[in-house]
C-alpha cells in the first residue's frame, strides 16, 4: 500500500484536499440505489445524477465496483416514461386538479432495473436510459445516449450509442470475466495493479490463466 495507507471504500473523498471526486457508495441515501466499493463520480455528490426516480419508483439502480463516472452523467429511470398506448402522452394524473387516476402499471412502459457492471467507464455527459444493462469492463463515450444493453468489454458512443468495437477478443474477455479481479481483496487487487495496468495482453493472459 502506498505510504502504508490502505484504500478505504467507505471514505467519501479519496483524494486529499479535493471534493470534486467522491466514492459513491458511502453517500447513498436512496434504498433503491446500490453501488459497489470504489466506484467514483467526478462530482461532489451523486444522487442528483439519477433522474425521474421517485419514492414510489419500482425499479432499482445497481452499479458495480470500481466504476468511473465522469461529470455530467445522467441515469434516467423508468418514471421518466409516459403512457404511450393512448391518444395523449400528457400525465394529467400527476398534476393538481385534473380528474384522472394513475394508469395501471401494465399501461406504462417499464424496462426493469438499470444495471451497470464492474470496472465500467462512463464518459462525460453520457445519458443512460431506463432499464439498460452495461456489462463489466465496458466504455461509454462522452455525450452518448445509451438506450440498449452494452456487452462486457465493449466500447459504445453516439446518439443513439452504437458499438464501436470490443476492447479485446472473445477468449480474453471470457478470461477476464472468469477472473473477476474486482471481487478480490484489497490486498490482492493492490498486488494485481502491475497486471491490470499492463499493455502486454499476452503476458496478462498467461498470468491470469495461471491464477485461475
Amino acid at each position: 500500500m502506498r505510504n502504508g495507507k490502505k484504500p478505504d471504500p467507505n471514505v467519501i473523498h479519496p483524494i486529499a484536499g479535493y471534493d470534486k471526486e467522491i466514492y459513491v457508495k458511502p453517500t447513498i441515501k436512496n434504498p433503491n440505489i446500490n453501488v459497489g466499493d470504489f466506484t467514483y463520480i467526478a462530482d461532489s455528490e451523486f444522487e442528483s445524477h439519477v433522474t425521474s426516480f421517485y419514492p414510489w419508483s419500482r425499479d432499482h439502480l445497481i452499479i458495480g465496483k470500481f466504476c468511473q463516472i465522469a461529470s455530467g452523467v445522467e441515469f434516467v429511470m423508468n418514471d421518466a416514461n409516459h403512457q404511450m398506448n393512448a391518444v395523449s402522452t400528457f400525465p394529467f394524473y400527476t398534476l393538481e386538479g385534473w380528474d384522472m387516476d394513475a394508469p395501471l402499471p401494465s399501461d406504462m412502459p417499464f424496462r426493469g432495473d438499470m444495471v451497470i457492471g464492474n470496472d465500467v467507464w462512463i464518459g462525460q455527459n453520457a445519458v443512460i436510459l431506463p432499464g439498460v444493462h452495461i456489462g463489466d469492463g465496458a466504455i461509454t463515450g462522452a455525450n452518448s445516449v445509451v438506450g440498449s444493453d452494452v456487452e462486457p468489454y465493449t466500447i459504445v458512443a453516439g446518439n443513439p450509442a452504437k458499438v464501436l468495437r470490443k476492447r479485446f477478443d472473445d477468449a480474453f474477455i471470457d478470461l477476464l470475466l472468469r477472473f473477476r479481479w474486482w471481487d478480490k481483496s484489497i490486498e490482492e487487487i493492490d498486488g494485481l495493479i502491475p497486471l491490470l495496468t499492463c499493455g502486454d495482453f499476452e503476458k496478462v493472459r498467461e498470468e491470469l490463466r495461471a491464477r485461475l
